[in-house]
């Protein structure tokens, strides 16, 4: 009866780790839903339900042959489903610590993500604070030059001006010799 109590001890241990496994894909499809890590989580699902077969396979044929008392037992058959047994088990943990490592590095993608869009959103309020510096330089240029464009008009009338002046001295001063002289 020892036997059948560890194969029960065995046969519930595997299905609580089916179950586990079970639940870290399920977290692992609802958090990373489109996230690209689909065909990832398809793999392991795969490879679960492959185990979960070979396990089921090992059950079957433990009924078929009405394994089930310590007399029937023969040490050669104990051995081969104790053996499959644990290499189910085995297969199963290397799942879950698949699923966990992959759970991992989903972890750390998203993390770096998430250090990428914060340093994106600090680059654009710097352009965006750049733009507007730009802008308002670009107005300052804008009135200067239509200051700098009124100076030269200014400039030219009052050159204008002072040669309107000269030439009015000059004629005067000519008109004023010609009857000096005359």
């Amino acid at each position: 009866m020892i036997i059948i109590e560890n194969r029960e001890q065995l046969s519930k241990e595997i299905q609580a780790n089916f179950e586990e496994a079970n639940d870290l894909l399920e977290q692992l499809e609802l958090e990373y839903r489109g996230a690209g890590a689909g065909s990832r989580v398809a793999a392991y699902r795969a490879e679960l339900q492959r185990v979960k077969d070979e396990y089921r396979s090992v059950l079957s044929n433990s009924a078929t042959y009405n394994i089930e008392t310590e007399e029937t037992y023969d040490d050669w058959n104990v051995n081969e489903q104790r053996q499959k047994l644990l290499d189910n088990s085995e297969r199963l943990e290397r799942t879950g610590k698949n699923l966990t490592e992959g759970y991992r590095v989903i972890l750390e993608t998203e993390e770096i993500g998430a250090a990428v869009l914060q340093d994106l959103s600090v680059q654009r309020e710097t352009i965006q604070r750049s733009r507007g510096r730009l802008r308002e330089t670009d107005e300052q240029l804008n009135r200067s030059s239509r200051l700098m464009n009124t100076m030269i008009m200014r400039a030219l009338q009052d050159r204008f001006v002072l040669i309107m002046v000269f030439l009015v001295l000059g004629v005067l001063l000519c008109g004023g010799l010609y009857f000096y002289v005359t």
